[in-house]
């Protein structure tokens, strides 16, 4: 869900530095407004993500954090690796792969939106509607 907040708030403010909408902007300026938002919504995913995936990938492997129920041994893991160090280890190289085939799908997915003359919906208040 993080992936979407960041990348419809990314493209807005894409939009608002260019000074335009996608309305006003060529189909392939959109599809580059979706990739860059959407590498910015990938780091932030990856990043979100990593100390979760890291436990889950040592968890894995056979011993690692000892005997016990799944919940001791991730207690175990998180405490034998450390705080900075489950966060970090291997974010870099993460953030590189996640950012990248999120800027894909959303391109991908605006391209298709675009060939198919399909519009996103976008919410609003229906407060602020005068009626």
């Amino acid at each position: 869900m993080a992936k979407f907040a960041v990348q419809g708030a990314a493209a807005e403010k894409i939009y608002t530095a260019l000074g335009s909408s996608p309305k006003e902007m060529s189909a392939s300026a959109n599809v580059g407004v979706s990739l860059g938002s959407g590498v910015i919504a990938g780091v932030a995913a990856a990043i979100i993500s990593h100390p979760a995936d890291t436990l889950l990938s040592k968890v894995n492997k056979a011993g690692a954090g000892g005997s016990g129920s799944i919940m001791s041994r991730l207690v175990n893991i998180a405490t034998e690796t450390g705080f900075v160090k489950l966060c970090t280890q291997g974010l870099a190289a993460r953030c590189i792969m996640i950012g990248t085939l999120t800027a894909g799908q959303f391109g991908i997915f605006d391209t298709v939106m675009g060939a198919l003359g399909a519009t996103k919906y976008h919410f609003h208040d229906p407060a602020s509607d005068a009626h």
